[in-house]
């Protein structure tokens, strides 16, 4: 009957189940399942403890850059770009001609070393804008008066060691020389300036800050060349100023007067006349005048001045550069006047292969030329330092 009352008392559909008895153990399904779970653990952590091979950064390419040991067997280098294939290499420094291929080696780590190529200009050969100003201690004679430029032991000139290059091509070429610099300091500061590095500068030895400005104008790319005096006709009424070379002085006295000149500063590739037309007409005055100018190495620039010149002939005679100037530019102080000039040195150049102007740094002259060169250029002709249009007795 007690079964009875606790079937009443059990709620409906539920069906008496027997009760068991307390387990003292751990049942064979739950020892299974610890098993299992140690053993992913286990696996995890010897995973997790070896070593990690797809982790090597021999085997993996990363941003940053690992040395590694070169292979035993170098790959084959890369073919040369077509620029390469296309131009020849050049085994010598090259003064003239178009831009230059050099072939140069290069080492990188421990592998094979691998060819490159570097385009060099012509123009900035030579041409260290941080150095040009310095002068180059085996082309220095001193002297009383200051440096004096001469040959080096091995023979090179100031005439090559201090010229600007060039580009060396065959076209129309213009040299444009300005004169009188250092005279007066506003003016040479606004030549330096404004004229393009290819106008060559000309330094009168009766200005002020020579040196200062010589080492401005190298910097900023000209070559230079110091102006001489020398007599003209109706002299002294005439005068070119202080130490002005004479046909009455005796050789020693004139080459003094020349020594005196030439050390007013250095890092200059020749001489060029301040007037002179009686001085250079005169073959016994002007020839020891050119033997020292063909010792020390420098080039004579002819204004053009005077027709009855004998320079021509006593360069040849003492190898001496020589470059005779086409026009003076600027003899009327007007724009369109010079313009007009300069034309006709464009007209003479395409003609010629060549041409040479001489004028003097007044403002009107330097922002005439200035704004002429820049349009010259665009119709193909080339300006050009005065050494490149030297006839050189020393090289043929």
């Amino acid at each position: 009957m007690a079964d009875i009352g606790k079937d009443i008392e059990r709620p409906l559909g539920q069906t008496l189940r027997p009760q068991r008895k307390a387990s003292r153990g751990i049942s064979g399904g739950a020892l299974a399942a610890i098993a299992a779970v140690l053993g992913v653990i286990g696996v995890s952590g010897a995973i997790a403890l070896r070593e990690k091979p797809f982790r090597k950064p021999q085997e993996v390419a990363v941003s940053t850059p690992k040395v590694v040991a070169a292979p035993a067997t170098p790959a084959p280098a890369p073919a040369p770009a077509p620029v390469a294939a296309a131009t020849p290499q050049a085994s010598t420094p090259m003064k003239s001609g178009g831009p230059q291929i050099i072939h140069v080696q290069t080492e990188e780590g421990n592998g094979p070393p691998k060819a490159a190529i570097v385009i060099r200009d012509p123009s900035t050969l030579g041409q260290n804008l941080k150095v040009a100003h310095i002068p180059d201690r085996a082309l220095i004679e001193g002297s009383e008066t200051g440096p004096l430029p001469m040959r080096s032991a091995d023979g090179r000139r100031p005439f090559d060691v201090y010229a600007r290059p060039w580009s060396g091509a065959r076209g129309a070429r213009v040299a444009i020389v300005i004169g009188g610099l250092a005279v007066s300091q506003t003016g040479t500061q606004a030549a330096i300036a404004k004229l393009p590095a290819e106008v060559t500068l000309a330094f009168a030895p009766q200005g002020n800050s020579i040196g200062r400005w010589m080492q401005a104008a190298r910097q900023s790319g000209h070559e230079i060349v110091m102006q001489v005096p020398l007599e003209p006709f109706d002299y002294p009424n005439v005068n070119p100023g202080r130490n002005t070379l004479t046909v009455s002085a005796s050789p020693d006295e004139n080459l003094k007067s020349l020594h005196w000149a030439l050390s007013r500063t250095t890092n200059y590739t020749g001489v060029m006349n301040y007037m002179g037309a009686r001085f250079s007409a005169d073959a016994s005055a002007m020839e020891p005048f050119m033997a020292e100018l063909g010792k020390r190495g420098l080039a004579y620039v002819d204004d053009g001045s005077s027709s009855r010149s004998v320079a021509p002939d006593l360069a040849l005679k003492d190898g001496v550069p020589f470059v005779a100037g086409d026009t003076a530019i600027d003899a009327v102080q007007d724009r369109g006047e010079i313009l007009k000039k300069l034309d006709s040195l464009e007209a003479t150049a395409r003609a010629k292969g060549s041409a040479v102007g001489i004028g003097s740094a007044f403002d009107i002259t330097v922002d005439t030329v200035t704004s002429w060169i820049a349009e010259a250029k665009k119709r193909g002709i080339e300006i050009v330092p005065i050494s490149a249009v030297a006839i050189d007795p020393q090289k043929g």
